[in-house]
């Protein structure tokens, strides 16, 4: 593939040839900022580390630029920083033997506006090249301008391509906000059971952020930790880490579905839920 920006690269962790890396590809996430897939897309990153037949690639939309430095990067220029977080990326998909790591590095200025195609453009490119079965993305309650952008691009992208090929599943995730407030039957949720120490060692890889005072490794172990204790309230805990994310697939079949609709969807039947069990235990 012809990457369209300056700077872009596509990275292949075991050097195999491109042609292969894309077409054995079978999970696909496509996250905003470099860790944004290691802390949103576990899942398929653990279900292809213990599968020889899947294969997980990455999709890193942005390019880094604008990420809070302190510590020991807080001298640091944007180009150094885009250097730094582009290595940190490469480094976890070497741990996480991700079969392809594409780094698109667009500004977030051009992801937050409908006006400009050119990322829905490339990430449609990238959907082609691989034909996942499944994808993994932003969910459209997250609180990160940014990363409602990418899922935007990225539901965009699909809704465009031919109705045989789009993927499976196409999964609306956890990063800067949590989904636990959805009604069971409305979230997905995603077992990442198994392998707490290969997540940890991909979080840490991004020192950039976590010395500079963002522990993103403690917070998304916790915060899955918490999501299976707390998912069920009248049993034992039947798993050791969840994550949860909204099913975008009814954005997908029909294109005719407003995005704000569909996701406020969900909060009005969280609304509707909790004012009856007010009334249930006030009659």
């Amino acid at each position: 593939m012809k990457l369209n920006r300056a700077g872009a690269e596509l990275f292949i962790p075991d050097g195999s040839d491109e042609s292969i890396a894309l077409g054995r590809t079978t999970h696909l996430a496509i996250g905003a900022h470099h860790d944004d897939l290691e802390i949103m897309a576990f899942h398929g990153i653990l279900e292809c580390f213990k599968d020889a037949e899947r294969w997980f690639t990455g999709v890193v939309v942005t390019n880094g630029s604008g990420s809070a430095r302190s510590g020991a990067y807080a001298d640091y220029t944007d180009e150094q920083m885009i250097d730094v977080r582009k290595q940190e990326q490469k480094k976890a998909a070497e741990i996480g033997r991700y079969s392809a790591q594409f780094l698109l590095q667009y500004p977030s200025s051009s992801v937050k506006s409908a006006a400009k195609a050119d990322a829905s453009n490339e990430i449609l490119e990238v959907l082609i090249a691989t034909r996942p079965r499944i994808v993994y993305t932003h969910n459209f309650a997250d609180k990160h301008d940014t990363h409602v952008g990418v899922a935007r691009n990225v539901i965009d992208a699909i809704r465009r391509m031919p109705a045989g090929e789009r993927p499976e599943y196409v999964y609306g995730c956890e990063v800067w906000r949590n989904l636990d407030w959805m009604l069971d039957s409305d979230k997905v949720a995603l077992d990442i059971s198994g392998n707490e120490k290969l997540h940890e060692q991909l979080l840490v890889v991004f020192d950039s952020q976590i010395s500079g005072g963002k522990h993103y490794d403690l917070a998304t172990l916790g915060r899955s930790r918490a999501n299976a204790t707390y998912h069920e309230s009248h049993g034992v805990d039947a798993t050791t880490g969840l994550t949860f994310a909204m099913d975008l697939r009814p954005l997908i079949a029909d294109p005719a579905l407003d995005i704000s609709e569909y996701t406020l969807g969900f909060v009005t039947r969280l609304r509707d839920d909790v004012a009856s069990r007010i009334k249930r235990v006030s009659d």
